[in-house]
């Protein structure tokens, strides 16, 4: 049986996760899964995203058919395990990525400053986990943190080793470690804990490739033994992380109806509704960290995208495709120049604006002619402001978006001086409000209330300190997630030094880290993660948290 105890545990209001037994049954389960998604049977045409992690698999779905996936996602961790194998290659086209049943070498340089304390764990000599290592397949079990990479299972069990007790500040890409039952490959420069057996010069990860992930879900992977080559440098060694944000957008003068940036602030970015159903390949959704600012400002140009971000998720819906590219600004300083004549539309943060030092409304079309100048200034409340732009920033997609992921570096590169956005042409639809009345702001209150529902660990922390208690929000915050300042989280003592295995991870999941302090994931959050969830917070106030600056008081309620 695939996981014949399989738990149901919440993730939201719009998601759950099954937990099986171990990574094999979870891997075998998403397979099944996705084979019933794909053949479109109700409540099963629903679910909009499967991820497998090390022993659960996260389904999303919509709110109304969440009790209905429940019931169903039960019968499909019952179903025998040939069943769900059979089901696979009919689930290996549901994303793009996946192995297909592929054999992949990868040459490997065993070299790693690992490899002696490996031997030391196993038993073994340095030669006998060469030949462990290379002398056994590993099959793609489920993505990782980061874009391309891939938790390998299946290979020789003597080598399960712990992962080390410090990581490294940097780990070089091509790195090739193990932890626990897992091998794996860093696709990219990064922090990491694992033990580093050697390196290879297989590129993991190249978004212009098809698919981009060398080593998707299904695939069958043999590592090489290739020492006789020239070794890298070791991680203590290695230079500086270099930038891993992509190449940056369009700056073609010819361009002749557009945005001429002269001014940016502290941050501008790029953003939609970002890349949804990519998690198996380590590739987070992204997209607007505010959707209901960012969905109202390309309504109110005329754009026909108007879900209830409340209720509906748009970006694991089919709207994110039509979804135009607007600018997410923070904390103001934009200032653009109009090429040609434009329809723009500023949401989100109040922020105080001008156009050729004229003063005008917030959250209402406003038209620039060619070249007036519209100026941004800082909200008094709030932190992220949206200028959408009718027929949308049409800067180079990368899978299918054009948002910027700060996380994993995909996407445009942060808007700079001297950058012309280029605007795509105007939409059918014309505009049908004249102004638009917005959720009063919250941001900025002595305090504010942000509701939550109970996580799939809710059990592994006290949680009345989780919501006695208000916290301060961290400079330390980002758009991967809202790190919260206070008393600590004291976790149970019945899970005092328990290790979570990683488990898929959804906008709004409170995880709580050794240290305590709650951190709220926001649009950029890692795929999977291994710290306890406790709570997830409401799709609506989500958005709403990723208008808080540092400095502001928060409080979480039981919704």
């Amino acid at each position: 049986m695939v996981g014949g105890e399989a738990r149901l545990l919440p993730m939201g209001e719009d998601a759950l996760l099954v937990e099986v037994g171990g990574t094999a049954e979870a891997v075998a389960l998403r397979d099944r899964v996705r084979a019933l998604v794909d053949a479109g049977t109700a409540p099963w045409r629903s679910v909009r995203e499967v991820v497998a992690a090390a022993r659960t698999v996260l389904v999303r779905t919509d709110a109304e058919s969440l009790d209905a996936v429940r019931r169903a996602c039960l019968d499909a961790a019952a179903t025998p395990a040939t069943d769900a194998s059979d089901a696979s290659d009919a689930s290996d086209a549901h994303a793009s990525g996946d192995g297909g049943g592929r054999v992949v070498e990868v040459p490997v340089v065993y070299d790693g400053p690992d490899l002696d304390e490996v031997a030391a764990l196993t038993g073994l000599t340095r030669d006998e986990v060469v030949r462990a290592h290379s002398g056994t397949p590993w099959r793609v079990g489920f993505g990782g943190f980061a874009p391309g990479f891939a938790y390998l299972v299946g290979g020789d069990p003597r080598l399960r080793v712990p992962r080390r007790s410090e990581p490294r500040p940097r780990v070089p890409a091509g790195s090739v470690g193990l932890a626990g039952e897992f091998s794996g490959v860093y696709p990219q420069d990064s922090p990491g804990g694992w033990q580093l057996l050697g390196t290879t010069d297989a590129v993991l990860w190249d978004p212009d490739r098809d698919p981009p992930a060398l080593l998707g879900p299904g695939t069958s992977v043999r590592f090489v033994d290739a020492s006789t080559r020239a070794a890298r440098p070791t991680p203590d060694a290695a230079p500086g992380v270099p930038d891993r944000i992509a190449a940056p957008p369009d700056r073609a003068p010819e361009v002749t109806r557009g945005l001429e940036v002269l001014a940016t602030g502290p941050l501008v970015l790029v953003e939609d509704l970002g890349r949804p159903g990519l998690g198996d390949v380590g590739v987070g959704r992204s997209g607007a960290a505010d959707r209901a600012a960012y969905l109202l400002g390309v309504r109110l140009v005329g754009h026909p995208v108007d879900p209830d971000p409340a209720t509906t998720d748009p970006a694991t819906t089919d709207l994110h495709a039509q979804a135009p590219a607007s600018l997410e600004v923070t904390l103001g300083g934009l200032t653009v120049r109009a090429r040609g004549d434009l329809l723009v539309a500023l949401t989100g943060a109040p922020a105080p604006a001008t156009v050729d030092g004229r003063p005008v409304g917030h959250a209402a079309p406003l038209h620039l002619r060619d070249g007036q100048v519209l100026a941004v200034a800082t909200p008094a409340v709030g932190l992220r402001s949206y200028l959408a732009v009718r027929g949308g920033v049409t800067v180079a997609p990368v899978l299918g978006s054009r948002s910027t992921d700060t996380l994993s570096g995909l996407g445009p590169a942060p808007v700079g001086v001297g950058d012309v956005l280029p605007v795509g042409p105007a939409p059918d639809a014309f505009p049908v409000a004249e102004q638009a009345p917005q959720r009063r702001s919250t941001a900025g209150d002595d305090v504010v209330v942000l509701d939550v529902t109970p996580g799939p660990r809710a059990d592994w922390c006290d949680l009345a300190a989780l919501t006695d208690e208000s916290f301060s929000v961290s400079s330390r915050s980002n758009r991967v997630g809202l790190r919260l300042e206070g008393s600590p989280v004291r976790r149970d003592d019945a899970f005092a030094d328990a290790e979570l295995p990683s488990e898929p991870m959804v906008a709004g999941a409170v995880q709580v880290p050794p240290g305590g302090e709650p951190v709220v994931f926001l649009a950029d959050h890692p795929v999977t993660g291994g710290y306890p969830v406790v709570a997830v917070v409401t799709r609506r106030d989500v958005d709403r948290a990723a208008q808080l600056r540092p400095g502001d008081r928060v409080r979480l309620r039981w919704a």
